[in-house]
């Protein structure tokens, strides 16, 4: 499950998190959790050939209107590469895709992205969040940082994460 909201109390491994729905969760990290500090970037950095993740959503033409792009590390080259439902809002998508070309237009910016087995064009309007990844410690790791991490719960119903991306000097992870 995901789990988007703000750093309320720290207890050693323990993280207890206000989710953005309003209840709050306890999430354990795992010895070997992956930190990760998320960063404002320019959105000339989603050149030809750079990889990215962006929500969105579904416009009347066919095309669709980014809520967020999220340049990757090289090293996500690959991650979750596709186009599919997401859970930012009702009606979102996720796309992870290499950026074949970019135009400007009236709406915005006009990114080609392709993936295996398919192709969408985002409109990436002004005012869009651009963000991307920066190396992260467990600093981060404290009361009003917001957050965002995938959460496995396990029978008896508690929550453990093993990578946890939190937004650096009070950016709030857009995704």
């Amino acid at each position: 499950m995901r789990v988007r909201g703000v750093i309320e109390l720290v207890d050693g491994p323990a993280l207890t998190i206000a989710t953005r729905e309003g209840p709050e969760v306890r999430v354990t990290l795992t010895p070997d959790v992956r930190i990760g500090a998320l960063v404002p970037a320019d959105l000339g950095a989603a050149a030809k050939g750079s990889f990215i993740g962006t929500a969105a959503v579904p416009q009347p033409d066919g095309r669709l209107k980014a809520q967020e792009v999220h340049i990757l590390p090289e090293a996500m080259r690959g991650a979750g590469e596709g186009h599919r439902a997401w859970d930012l809002t009702p009606d979102s998508t996720m796309t992870n895709a290499t950026v074949e070309g970019a135009v400007s237009d009236v709406a915005g910016r006009v990114l080609t992205l392709s993936y295996p087995g398919g192709k969408q064009e985002l409109v990436v309007p002004p005012g869009t969040p651009i963000v991307t990844l920066a190396p992260g410690d467990a600093s981060l790791l404290k009361p009003g940082n917001h957050v965002f991490l995938g959460a496995t719960q396990s029978p008896d119903g508690n929550l453990s994460a093993s990578r946890i991306t939190v937004g650096k000097d009070g950016l709030v992870p857009p995704m």
